[in-house]
């Protein structure tokens, strides 16, 4: 099933932006020496994948899910560096607002395709 196209966009820009975070929130986790290296490297590492291989997928319901999943974990971060909760925060804030007003455009697209509105 999918769950649509503006959601989609809406939550590859957001996820593209958290991409650029996360990368720089591992290499700040080395800095700060919050982790050993190799954990901050190889988890952001695979935050990172993560949230590249989900942006494609988003148009499909079990897409965004995994959209939702990845923002909690990004937020669960904060357990090893506090900062990232305020900063997963907002992005999760952003997500909420993204899906919430892409539903709201969506569904407004499809009553306007049914009744006939270009």
């Amino acid at each position: 099933m999918r769950g649509g196209g503006i959601r989609a966009t809406l939550g590859s820009i957001v996820f593209s932006a958290e991409l650029l975070v996360v990368f720089l929130a591992t290499l700040v986790a080395y800095g700060l020496k919050a982790v050993p290296p190799v954990t901050a490297f190889v988890s952001g590492g695979i935050l990172c994948v993560l949230m590249v291989a989900v942006i494609p997928v988003l148009r499909f319901r079990w897409g965004l899910i995994c959209g939702w999943v990845l923002q909690g974990v990004i937020v669960a971060t904060g357990i090893v560096m506090p900062q990232m909760y305020v900063i997963g925060g907002l992005f999760l804030l952003m997500w909420v607002y993204c899906m919430v007003v892409g539903t709201r455009i969506q569904k407004e697209q499809n009553r306007r395709f049914e009744a006939g509105d270009s």
